[in-house]
């Protein structure tokens, strides 16, 4: 019994332990660029469209159709005009006979039919063109949300450091809350101080409480942010904190901005490319297409040649009527050229001009955008690097105030207000602490994201 017991605890601890595995920022972003449901989807879309770059080039293979029929019926034919409206018109030929009669027998036709639009002045490779236009749109639009959802998971990974850094500076505030709180009600039962210094120190074990439930749910957040980015269910994560407290080795790295090898850049580039090519395959549609044919045709027929003046010259013998006994060729070239088309397309080449113009428009102002973000990025690390190199000055500062203070008050030289306010200090430094050190990383992240090269971020690691 006992021994099921240790097996069983020890099976639970692996388990823990194995759920407490450490995750490191590049399988969290590996993580999000395997299992992120937008990243599958758009890799399906591209697929999709590779697929019909090749469709598009089939197009231009010649249509060769075969048909067959074999047919049970009579041959009255009448003098008259006739239009097979609907499709619903017989091609029954015969003689015109004075009356009906119902002779009736088996006929067949054979048909074999090529038809090859051999010149369409670049229709074909127009489609083709838009085709392979449609497949690297889709191809640029993964790989800039494969880049910014790079981005994203780096982000969340940080905040949730952050947060968890917080929980931490809170869990300590509250720890020395308790101790000072202990102190005052020993002093406060001994008759050295008043009893509201006792209530007072109550007041801030509750708040240093609330501060620290107020950090989990946070802290809590940013995980469940973490973990929809990683495509995995929520879970309590350990992280990497190695690395927060150094400075990045690439932070005053110069980086060459390269605005047209943007991956956001790209793609809008990418849209571009795709109207104008739509654009042009529609002026294509002005033009006539030129049409080479041939068919192939054999026919069997149960009415001899004789049934005109003899109409008891007939067989219902299925074989007979079935069986091919005239053959027919024919050969040619074709033009069609639908003039109104001309008409129709005019307006809808003006509407793809007026989208070409448009998709132009988003690209200038993205790459607007982006020049202000890099220039932005650098006053950010500026900023974060002055911050951090002030927290840890600061932090001690407040350490040892806040240890004169405790020491005063114990020798009943300074009254409570003066402990709080020491304490409060000391919070809040170590507060900015953890923030300026993960500022520190989140400015080289958005550096990174401006500059479109997110391996300067992620060759720290």
């Amino acid at each position: 019994m006992l021994r099921t017991i240790l097996l069983s605890v020890t099976a639970l601890l692996s388990l823990h332990i194995a759920a407490q595995q450490q995750l490191s920022l590049k399988e969290a972003v590996n993580n999000g660029l395997a299992n992120y449901g937008t990243i599958k989807a758009k890799s399906n879309y591209l697929s999709s469209s590779q697929e019909l770059v090749k469709q598009s080039k089939r197009e231009y293979i010649p249509n060769v159709n075969l048909s067959a029929q074999q047919d049970f019926g009579t041959v009255n034919g009448q003098n008259g005009p006739l239009y097979g409206f609907g499709g619903f018109g017989v091609a029954s030929s015969g003689l015109p006979l004075t009356s009906q009669n119902w002779n009736s027998g088996f006929g067949a036709l054979y048909l074999a039919n090529v038809n090859w639009d051999f010149f369409t002045f670049g229709r074909v490779v127009g489609r083709v063109k838009i085709a392979k236009a449609t497949a690297e749109r889709d191809n640029t639009d993964l790989q800039q949300e494969q880049f910014q959802h790079q981005i994203k998971v780096a982000s969340a990974y940080l905040n949730l450091l952050a947060a968890q850094r917080l929980t931490l500076s809170q869990q300590k505030n509250l720890e020395r809350a308790q101790t000072f709180k202990n102190t005052a009600v020993t002093r406060a039962a001994n008759r050295l101080l008043a009893g509201v210094d006792s209530s007072l120190a109550a007041a801030e074990v509750s708040g240093a409480k609330i501060a620290l439930t107020k950090a989990k749910d946070f802290e809590q957040e940013q995980a469940n942010r973490l973990a929809v980015l990683m495509g995995i269910p929520a879970a309590e994560f350990v992280l990497d904190t190695a690395f927060i407290s150094r400075i990045p080795a690439a932070i005053s790295a110069v980086v060459v901005s390269k605005d047209k090898d943007h991956p956001l850049l790209r793609f809008y580039q990418s849209r571009i490319n795709w109207s104008e090519a739509q654009l042009k395959y529609f002026k294509k549609l002005y033009y006539p297409t030129f049409t080479i044919f041939g068919i192939m045709q054999g026919r069997g027929s149960g009415f001899e040649a004789g049934y005109t003046q003899d109409q008891t010259k007939y067989s219902q013998n299925y074989g007979q009527g079935v069986t091919p006994v005239r053959a027919n060729y024919l050969v040619g070239v074709g033009m069609n050229w639908s003039l109104t088309t001309i008409l129709r397309t005019t307006p809808q080449v003006k509407s793809q001009k007026f989208v070409t113009k448009g998709l132009q428009d988003e690209y200038d102002l993205a790459n607007q955008q982006l020049k202000a973000q890099t220039d932005l990025a650098e006053q950010k690390i500026n900023n974060a690097l002055s911050n951090y190199s002030e927290a840890p000055q600061q932090v001690k500062a407040a350490q040892d105030a806040y240890l004169q203070k405790n020491t005063l008050y114990r020798n009943g030289l300074v009254n409570i207000v003066d402990v709080t306010q020491a304490q409060y200090a000391l919070n809040r430094a170590e507060t900015d602490r953890d923030i300026a050190f993960n500022n520190v990383w989140q400015a080289l992240l958005f550096k990174a994201a401006a500059t479109g090269d997110i391996s300067i971020f992620m060759n720290e690691f």
